[in-house]
């Protein structure tokens, strides 16, 4: 392959050596890089969001719903009020 890639022109291969020593090595555990994630997820979501959008999932818990009207029973159910069926 290292013949094709001179012949061709292509960047040349990656050296596998050992890393650069100034590299800092990751020696988080599995919990901490989770955490990481999330909150670096909650900030982008954070600043996608609108002005908007976090007032109203803010108050949402406080919006006026209207009562609820009527009862359970089910229209020609045998409970309802009126003539007996039969």
């Amino acid at each position: 392959m290292g013949f094709l890639r001179r012949l061709l022109g292509g960047p040349p291969p990656a050296d596998d050596g050992p890393g650069d020593p100034d590299t800092p090595v990751d020696t988080r555990t599995d919990e901490e890089l989770e955490a990481a994630h999330e909150l670096e997820l909650a900030r982008f979501e954070q600043e996608r969001t609108t002005d908007l959008v976090r007032r109203q999932q803010q108050y949402g818990d406080r919006s006026w719903t209207p009562p609820a009207q009527g009862g359970t029973a089910r229209s020609g159910e045998a409970d309802e009020g009126g003539a007996p069926s039969g």
